[in-house]
């Protein structure tokens, strides 16, 4: 990116909102409390807006910023129409990631001193490529940094990230105790925030944990009343869970892998039959099992061999029941957690094979029809998926069908893997499935379809999977078996229990992929003793699904995925052993984990300010209230309207109802905004919560939720490794609030990824500082602007566009579009008035350039918001733009704006078509510029094109839209009227069509709704003007000839350019010290005065007014001009040349002739005109 050339007009930006934010806070203008009963106030409607608090372990960043923006634009917005609006703002720090961090701190300064001396990166580098005990297994097809990753770049240590927040040894050292985070992370994100100008009510900001005993005993009431309900409990469950840390391992907890849950597999039990190869001597007497995990039971039927890749390596290890399984050591490591080895997390190895090593045994598979099977190899096996055995069913498997396929027709293959013909070839494909469309085979036939052509034809094997799977799954009926006839889908999990019945295959998990925590360790599907919320539990979530309708989302994507969340979220752990948090309440030897107590807080945003406003951690009590007096019952009577006053409590009645007033007149929360990646989790459960908390009382339930998309940089994703990156406090710094902010409205606003680029950021603010710079100049200049009836054509259309672009913007802003918003509310905003001004040659009216500055500064204030405040008290306006009311509007009528936008597309093509005659005229020395122009104006189409527009129409309508292009010209061939049309007719249809998709169906209107003629006419000034000719005249087709008709329809005029015959005049400007001088100028025959002070404004542009130009000519032509100027008397023998008098011109004789209402005088060649 280029370096900027100066900052002057950021610096006054900066300055603007500086001030601005101070009279913000001053006069408390964001502090909003809830109003008394009965007053105007309360019969306003409200808005309650949320955002997902920030953690805080650093800098809020740009994609915070991005998301939170949603909530700022529209909070500014709901201000304007009159609601009253809360917009709180609580600080994250539950959970494993602060305490995580300062352990870091506090091993790396036992483990390198103080300040702490690492290693060179030589060394860590070493140390990273010497093999481990229990290697962890990278995905290398994952492309992208995890999000640890991206935040700190290529640091290694958390004492060098801390380092590049720009802190000291000393201060870093203060790190290792986690209350630190609480106490310095917290002020810096609510200095951030306001700089961005945020309408929030610093009085209602708190930190969680039990560092702030007013929240902690809150969470601690909502987990105490949800445990009543049976909404918490306790038990065994599958979750994602970090050996290292010792605790289930959440969203929050991860650096890669969030969304990602438990993946359900069947672990097929396939047994080792004699001899055993020389490594598992020692486990002969004992069962031997190669386990596969599989997704299909149901295909088990179907095994012809077991595959394993010659590489990789395996192990064979003991089993709780004496048994031994032989998979990869990932897997073995989760199978540890699962209560499927004696010990839990451990594994004891008998072994370690490579998969070579065990190529050619014989196996017996459960449900096969062979008595034996064969392991064989496979080189496209994962290691990172599954137990690295892979049972085989080439019959509905693609991938087992062409591999088997390789080894039978690859002698070569066979031999180099010491695999015998008989462990092959007499081993076909068995039928187990029909599904329909591709028989009992249906791999062979999905393979056959492909052209695949071996196993390495990984794209195509993949597009066959997905082809056949789904179908199978839900159209596919059983050939074999007790369940014979029946649909997969019906008996696909009875297949699976049977198995596990006989004991011949387990329920083994493993994460969906992998999972990181914020530790660095690879996490495990774990067996665990937990808490957990029992979401999806079916009574509950009926409740939810029977409220999401009922849930404003903004998108059918979002809709969608709520309710994809709602159909797979089961149990969610809500407990851990390891961070910081609120012990739960009957077993304090668990925390409660960040993303479950953060389900239902927007209620304590409601009461914080009155419990503890000023202070974040609640060490101010503005009223008296003690943590220790907020009992479960006190909590009850505030949040819940039915419930009695507490018996035992010393908080006065008065406080406790107007605690209870400020929760009842806020809630619900009627918009939260997030990230798209919160919906299956954050989001989620808080719908379930809310229906919980409150199951008889659905008014409580949340009304609103907009889910963005992430936010790109400069069209990259942010990573501080690439140097790609922004904080908030640094974007303000490099484009100030509002030209952060602009930039973040026009990102985008759907649930894909937005884009801010930095250079639009710096186009950003010269625009907004152009737009400031403008509105001095109309003050200044405020009394020279036209006044009296604002009735001009060009007014009137302004007016109505104004009114247009107002509407249009409202719109846009409901639908929380504020990409839109800023396009129809400033972009289109600016160019309609930029459109007025270039086409009102009168000047521009005073009153429609104030209420132009009055509204689009209003309409602009929600995004812009002290650059529209500074305005609004540069125009003399009482009180602040964020407390007025969006701008009053007539109704619109369109049909002059259609007019207005025929009017300038029309000079459009003027301009162009005279462009075009001078270039291709330039190297004709002689040929003069065009004069006049006739333009020609259609009241009709041409017969043959007025067919092509009806029958497009009746196309249009039978389709619910235009057919192909060929459905069009073959019905266009079957009329007679067009035979003889038929080159010009298909690019016509393709002209009508364009104009569709700008314009709406009226473009196959026959007519026009306005008289084109009369909008031309009225702006001959214009058109003469914009085109520099000296006139035009305006005449309809039906006089014109055969070749202006085809080129002229209905809203397409077309004009003939022509050189008219001329004499050139002097004419003098006799007024002392008026800046006015001489100027030449052509005459033609039958000028008016009104045509020749239109030419001589356009060639003086000092003059403004043409109407008050006067002309004079002299009584005597010939001595008159050759005498000396009177400077007492200068208009002495000179007379005015009245208004109705006409010129006519002899260009043989270059002689200019008066004809007046009597006599014809001769005027010479030389004129006067004054001011």
């Amino acid at each position: 990116m280029t370096a900027r050339k100066g900052t002057a007009k950021l610096n006054e930006l900066l300055d603007i909102e500086q001030f601005v934010q101070e009279s913000w806070k001053r006069d408390k203008v964001f502090e909003s409390d809830a109003p008394a009963l009965g007053s105007d106030e309360a019969k306003k409607n409200k808005f309650f807006v949320t955002f997902p608090y920030p953690y805080m372990n650093g800098r809020l960043h740009l994609g915070h910023t991005f998301s939170l923006s949603k909530c700022e634009f529209a909070s500014g917005f709901q201000r304007l129409i009159g609601k009253r609006c809360l917009f709180p703002f609580g600080l994250h720090c539950t959970g494993m990631p602060i305490k995580a961090c300062a352990d870091k701190l506090k091993n790396e300064i036992d483990d390198f001193g103080y300040p702490p001396k690492f290693p060179p990166e030589e060394d860590v580098e070493e140390v990273e490529k010497s093999p481990s005990t229990e290697p962890v297994v990278k995905d290398k097809a994952k492309g992208k940094k995890s999000k640890v990753a991206a935040k700190t770049g290529t640091l290694r240590y958390q004492w060098q990230i801390m380092k590049s927040l720009g802190l000291d040894d000393e201060e870093i050292k203060k790190f290792a105790d986690p209350s630190h985070w609480l106490k310095y992370f917290p002020p810096l994100a609510i200095k951030d925030l306001s700089s961005m100008g945020l309408k929030v009510d610093w009085r209602r900001t708190f930190i969680t944990t039990d560092a702030n005993p007013f929240y902690d005993s809150f969470v601690r009431w909502q987990f105490i009343r949800l445990k009543e309900r049976d909404r918490v409990q306790f038990g065994k469950r599958y979750t994602i869970y970090s050996p290292k840390d010792g605790q289930p391992c959440m969203d929050h907890d991860r650096s890669t892998g969030e969304g990602v849950g438990p993946q359900e597999y069947t672990l097929i039990k396939m047994k080792l039959v004699s001899p055993f190869p020389e490594k598992l001597k020692s486990c002969e007497g004992k069962s031997v099992f190669l386990v596969a995990a599989t997704l299909r039971p149901e295909t088990m039927y179907g095994q012809t061999n077991c595959w394993l890749h010659p590489t990789i390596k395996y192990i064979a290890f003991s089993v709780a029941n004496g048994d031994v399984f032989i998979s990869t050591r990932r897997s073995a490591r989760n199978m540890s957690y699962q209560g499927i080895t004696a010990d839990d997390g451990k594994v004891s190895v008998i072994a370690e094979l490579l998969g070579q090593e065990l190529l050619g045994l014989k196996l017996k598979a459960p449900l096969t029809s062979f008595d034996v099977i064969y392991t064989l190899p496979m080189l496209t096996i994962k290691e990172d998926k599954g137990t690295g055995v892979v049972t085989s069913v080439p019959s509905d498997s693609p991938d087992d069908f062409a591999a088997l396929r390789d080894l039978k027709n690859k002698k070569a293959l066979r031999e180099k893997y010491h695999v015998s013909d008989d462990m092959v070839l007499p081993y076909e494909p068995v039928p187990i499935i029909e599904i329909p469309g591709y028989g009992n085979l249906s791999a062979q036939n999905v393979c056959e379809k492909h052209k695949i052509q071996s196993q390495n034809d990984a794209d195509k094997l993949a597009e066959a999977k997905n082809e056949v799977y789904l179908k199978g799954f839900y159209e596919g009926i059983i050939l074999v078996g007790e369940h014979k006839g029946k649909l997969v889908l019906e008996v696909k999990k009875l297949i699976q229990r049977s198995m596990i019945e006989k004991g011949d295959a387990l329920i083994y998990m493993e994460p969906e992929r992998q999972v990181m925590s914020r530790s660095a360790d690879e996490c495990v599907v774990a067996l665990c003793d937990q808490w957990y919320l029992n979401y999806g539990e079916e009574n509950w979530k009926k409740e939810v699904l029977s409220h999401l309708p009922n849930v404003e989302l903004y998108s059918d994507e979002v809709r969608k995925n709520f309710g994809a969340s709602l159909d797979w979220l089961h149990e969610h752990a809500c407990s851990r052993s390891y961070g910081l948090g609120t012990k739960m309440p009957w077993d304090p030897q668990y925390l409660i984990e960040s993303l479950s107590d953060s389900t239902i807080y927007m209620a304590y945003y409601t009461v914080c300010h009155i419990l503890h406003g000023g202070s974040v951690d609640g060490s101010l009590r503005p009223f008296g209230i003690r943590p220790e007096d907020m009992s479960l019952g006190v909590w009850d009577y505030i949040f819940f309207k039915d419930s009695k006053f507490p018996d035992k409590t010393i908080i006065p009645k008065d406080l406790l109802d107007r605690l209870r007033h400020e929760f009842q007149s806020w809630y619900p929360v009627d918009l939260r905004v997030s990230g798209k990646d919160l919906v299956p989790n954050h989001l989620t459960y808080y719908l379930y919560c809310h229906v919980a908390m409150w199951p008889n009382d659905s008014t409580k339930w949340p009304r609103g939720i907009r889910a963005n998309g992430h936010l790109l940089l400069n069209s990259e994703k942010m990573s501080k490794s690439t140097g790609n990156f922004l904080t908030l406090s640094e974007a303000v710094a490099k484009f100030s609030a509002d030209g952060m902010r602009f930039s973040l409205a026009d990102a985008g606003d759907g649930i894909e990824d937005a884009n801010f680029v930095e250079a639009m950021a710096d186009a950003g603010i010269l625009r907004l500082y152009s737009y400031l710079e403008w509105v001095k100049e109309m003050m200044a200049i405020k009394d020279t602007l036209r006044s009296g009836a604002a009735d001009t054509f060009c007014d009137q259309v302004f007016a109505s566009e104004m009114d247009k672009g107002i509407q249009d913007t409202y719109a846009s802003y409901e639908r929380m579009s504020f990409k839109e918003a800023l396009r129809t509310g400033f972009f289109e905003y600016q160019a309609i008035r930029d459109k007025y001004r270039e086409v009102e040659i009168e000047g521009m009216h005073r009153d429609l350039v104030f209420r132009f500055i009055d509204t689009q500064t209003l309409i602009l204030s929600p995004i812009c918001p002290h650059l529209c405040e500074h305005i609004w008290k540069l125009l003399g306006k009482t009180g602040y733009i964020v407390n007025a009311k969006w701008p009053e509007t007539r109704p619109v009528n369109e049909i002059l704006i259609r007019s207005g936008q025929y009017l300038v597309d029309a000079a459009h093509e003027f301009r162009i078509r005279l462009k075009a005659l001078q270039q291709s005229k330039k190297k004709a020395a002689d040929v003069e510029k065009p004069t006049h122009g006739t333009v020609w104006v259609a009241m009709t189409y041409p017969p043959w094109q007025s067919l092509v527009l009806t029958k497009l129409k009746t196309l249009y309508e039978g389709n619910n839209g235009f057919p192909d292009n060929k459905v069009i010209s073959t019905e266009m061939g079957k009329q007679d009227l067009l035979k003889k049309y038929m080159k010009k007719v298909m690019p016509f249809v393709m002209l009508v069509k364009e104009n569709v998709a700008k314009n709406g169906l009226k473009a196959l209107d026959l007519t026009l709704d306005f008289d084109e003629r009369l909008v031309l006419e009225k702006n001959l000034s214009y058109l003469v003007n914009t085109l520099e000719i000296e006139g035009i005249d305006i005449k309809t087709t039906e006089s014109a000839d055969e070749k202006i008709k085809e080129e002229c329809c209905p809203g397409k005029p077309f004009i003939v350019y022509r050189v008219e015959p001329s004499v050139s005049i002097r004419l003098i400007n006799p007024q002392p010290c008026s800046g006015l001088f001489q100027a030449n100028l052509p005459i033609f025959d039958g000028d008016s005065v009104a045509k020749i002070s239109s030419r001589l404004r356009r060639n003086c542009k000092q003059i403004k007014d043409g109407k008050r130009i006067k002309l004079l000519r002299y009584e005597d032509p010939i001595l008159g001009p050759r005498r000396l100027p009177n400077l007492d008397n200068p208009f002495a023998g000179k007379v005015e040349i009245g208004d109705d008098d006409v010129l006519a011109v002899d260009t043989g004789a270059k002689k200019i002739v008066l004809k007046g209402n009597k006599v014809a005088n001769d005027l010479g060649l030389q004129l006067l005109y004054v001011i």
